[in-house]
């Protein structure tokens, strides 16, 4: 970088010393600082070296509002704003960093173990803030939850979004709860052993209130991302841009305790250079974790399957820590659905999801239809816990034509084969809000723009993308208030039929996850996954040293029989979807089994078993 960053960007203030503003801004020759509280007054801000601009403030105190004034016309919030109170055009204001942690003990868990719940602090609660999610935490560790994934909480332009328009990196979201209300969940969280993970946009800023390009080279003409330009990070300039989003991952992880950061999209990010922007923010994230004694992750989102971006550094790779693979999701959700639309079309053999189980990645070079090229890089020897695996999350959902999710589109007993296919998995597994009771409400995209021309050209953009698939009738309106309030999940489900039994078996199989000597291994070597397509079926065989597990799970709609799926020896059945406890019709599966070489065992339609050997707990 181009200047030691003594101080940090944006208003930090120090009791008793006042306030220390540092901005930049290369494209102004001069700038004043407009201090709108408690008193107004005009102040000039000392320009230094590389565009920087810096002032201290003694009076500025923890409440002021303020803008910056750009060559004596413009005023704008500063582009490292800490909080919006009045909103992303409004000025910005000054927010003391004090706060009473509880949580000096916390040293996070360790990744193998990271067991994590996605939810949208907006619509996860009738009150849509993060105070409103704080008595659900219990609830969600019983289940087994180990991390909350919160989708992006910087500051969006009006009061309900999915997060992916913010344009404040660094102000949390005034109608959630602001600043004050995230560190009390974070709080909160760490008291009852659950891990935060936030998720961050690096790849682009929202269109409404985004206004860093008038304060310097931010964005570049030369990329574009599918929202528009694309940050900076590898052209004239790009070494403060590269400090202003590092030091905004440090922020989360200094300033609030955050635990992880999930990289939204990484794929849209183009950066040219020998030293890649994602692997300096890994260097230098793991570098002051390292300082704090703590662990802290980066959790990359990329459609491309490279295996790079969670490689080691000093194998060619990136060094982050774990990566979303779509290619799991798409897998199951075909054979679950019969879908072929879209990017469904590479996927629906059993086949395919058997090469999930064992690699990770499906496509690994393979040519793909959708994509109309190869696509991919094999994942055969990164670690299970590298990579992130789900039936649901928000954009399996939210960016379906009518929001729609799995239990729209399979049976009940498709969700309870979803729920052990991710689970029973060697990697880590992900959940979206309300997906472990069967949620029933849709999780629809939905925005509070100001500008109809904007409004007008989000409808027609929802309209495009939907031109892929076959989904029928119309998308509802984003702007529609009542399509945000259709999003938000019932927690009274839980305790209902048939919820309230899909709810105890997610909580079964996480506790066979954790406690089973097999199952609560991150290890996809000692696995091997047979399949058959007539009928399509799957079994699974994972093992540590004498110690077995055998997952069998039927994709068709009646009985099948695997033959020879057991190997010879005594077996106790775990776990049988179809029993009567998980809302089934019963099982017929015998308690305890000793197979020999004709054994086979017949499976309902849509239903697993979970077979293994008696052994200690881990």
């Amino acid at each position: 970088m181009s200047i030691e960053p003594v101080l940090k960007l944006g208003a930090t203030y120090a009791q008793g010393c006042g306030c220390d503003f540092l901005v930049w801004a290369p494209h102004v020759s001069r700038l004043d600082l407009h201090v709108l509280s408690p008193f107004d007054r005009l102040i000039s801000m000392q320009q230094e070296e590389n565009g920087y601009f810096r002032n201290r403030v003694k009076d500025a105190v923890p409440g002021s509002l303020y803008f910056y004034r750009l060559d004596n016309a413009l005023e704008l919030p500063d582009p490292a704003s800490r909080f919006q109170p009045q909103g992303v055009h409004g000025p910005s204001q000054v927010v003391s960093p004090f706060f009473e942690w509880h949580d000096k003990d916390w040293r996070t868990i360790e990744l193998r173990d990271y067991v994590l719940y996605e939810l949208h602090v907006g619509t996860f609660t009738h009150e849509g803030r993060f105070d409103a999610i704080i008595p659900r935490l219990a609830q969600l560790r019983d289940l087994g939850i180990t991390a909350i994934e919160l989708m992006p909480v910087a500051q969006f332009p009006g009061s309900r979004n999915w997060g992916y328009d913010g344009v404040f990196p660094f102000a949390v979201q005034e109608s959630y709860g602001g600043p004050l209300g995230l560190k009390r969940l974070v709080n909160a969280c760490h008291q009852a052993e659950l891990a935060v993970v936030l998720d961050v946009v690096y790849n682009h800023l929202g269109p409404e209130g985004n206004y860093l390009a008038r304060f310097g080279p931010y964005f570049t003409d030369l990329h574009r991302t599918p929202w528009g330009e694309a940050i900076n990070f590898d052209k004239s300039g790009s070494d403060e841009v590269r400090r202003y989003f590092i030091e905004n991952a440090l922020f989360w992880i200094t300033d609030f305790h955050v635990d992880a950061l999930r990289l939204d999209a990484v794929h849209a990010i183009t950066d040219t250079t020998a030293r890649p922007f994602l692997a300096e923010l890994a260097d230098t994230v793991h570098r002051e974790a390292e300082r704090q004694r703590r662990r802290v992750y980066l959790i990359p989102e990329s459609d491309q399957n490279d295996a790079r971006l969670v490689s080691p550094r000093d194998v060619g790779g990136l060094g982050l820590d774990a990566q979303w693979n779509d290619d799991f999701h798409h897998a199951v959700h075909a054979l679950l659905t019969g879908e072929r639309d879209g990017y469904y079309a590479d996927f629906g053999t059993t086949a395919q999801l058997a090469r999930a189980f064992s690699d990770g990645f499906v496509f690994t070079g393979q040519y793909s239809r959708y994509r109309g090229r190869r696509q991919g890089s094999s994942s055969e020897r990164l670690p299970a816990e590298r990579l992130i695996v789900f039936a649901q999350n928000h954009d399996q959902v939210g960016n379906r034509c009518s929001g729609d999710r799995l239990a729209s589109s399979v049976s009940f007993e498709g969700l309870k084969l979803a729920a052990g296919l991710v689970i029973l998995s060697p990697f880590l597994p992900l959940f979206f809000m309300g997906e472990e009771y069967g949620e029933a409400a849709p999780f629809h995209y939905f925005v509070c723009h100001g500008d109809p021309a904007l409004i007008e050209a989000v409808r027609k953009g929802r309209r495009e993308e939907f031109s892929r698939f076959a989904w029928k009738g119309e998308s509802p309106d984003p702007q529609d208030e009542a399509t945000f309030l259709r999003s938000r999940i019932s927690w009274d489900l839980r305790e209902e039929f048939p919820h309230k039994h899909l709810l105890a078996l997610y909580k079964e199989l996480l506790h066979i996850r954790r406690e089973n000597p097999v199952m609560c291994r991150r290890d996809k070597n000692n696995l091997e996954a047979l399949v058959s397509d007539q009928p399509k079926s799957l079994c699974v065989r994972r093992w540590h040293g004498e110690e077995q597990v055998i997952a069998l799970f039927n994709f068709e709609k009646q009985p099948t029989q695997f033959g020879h799926a057991i190997p010879a020896g005594h077996w106790e059945r775990l776990l049988d979807s179809s029993d009567s406890c998980w809302g089934g019709s019963g099982s017929d599966l015998p308690a305890l089994l000793d197979s020999s070489e004709e054994t086979e065992i017949s499976l309902p339609g849509s239903a697993f078993a979970l077979f293994g050997i008696i052994a200690r707990v881990c």
